[in-house]
C-alpha cells in the first residue's frame, strides 16, 4: 500500500494540532512542518469534513481535534487525507477494480482482497494515541 504525502501531512498535522488542544492554524502548521499552505489547508479541510478536525474560523481560529487521539483510527485519516481508502493494489479492494478487466480470472485476486481486509483491519484498530505514544 502506497500512503501519499497527504497522509503522511495529515497524520503530523494532527500530532500538532493535538499537543496543547488548542486550535492551530495553517499558517502555523505550514511552517512548523514545511509544508504547502494550500495543499495543508486542503488535507486539513478534508479532515474537519471527516469530522476528525473542528474549524475555528477568526483572529484566535485554526484547527483542533474533534476527538481524542484515541477514538481517531488511522485508516479514517488516511481515507479522508486520501479522498478514498487506500489500496495494496488497484483491483485489492473489488474485482470490479481490475485495470485490465480479467478479474474473473485472475487467480491472485482472493491474494489481494485477503490482504486488503486485513490491512484495512489494521489500520481501522491501530489509532493516533498508538502511533504517537511511540
Amino acid at each position: 500500500m502506497l500512503l501519499t504525502r497527504a497522509s503522511e501531512y495529515a497524520l503530523l498535522s494532527l500530532a500538532l494540532i493535538g499537543e496543547r488542544g488548542e486550535p492551530k492554524d495553517v499558517e502555523t502548521l505550514s511552517r512548523q512542518l514545511d509544508i504547502s499552505k494550500s495543499f495543508l489547508a486542503k488535507i486539513l479541510q478534508n479532515l474537519a469534513k471527516k469530522g476528525i478536525l473542528v474549524s475555528y474560523k477568526g483572529a484566535k481560529g485554526g484547527f483542533a481535534l474533534n476527538r481524542r487521539f484515541d477514538e481517531i483510527s488511522i485508516l479514517e485519516v488516511v481515507e479522508a487525507a486520501e479522498g478514498k481508502t487506500p489500496s495494496v493494489f488497484e483491483c485489492s479492494p473489488a474485482q470490479s477494480c481490475c485495470p485490465s478487466d480479467q478479474a474473473s480470472s485472475c487467480v491472485i485476486w482472493p491474494f489481494l482482497n485477503r490482504l486488503q481486509n486485513k490491512i484495512d483491519g489494521f489500520l481501522k484498530e491501530l489509532t493516533l494515541k498508538d502511533i504517537l505514544d511511540t
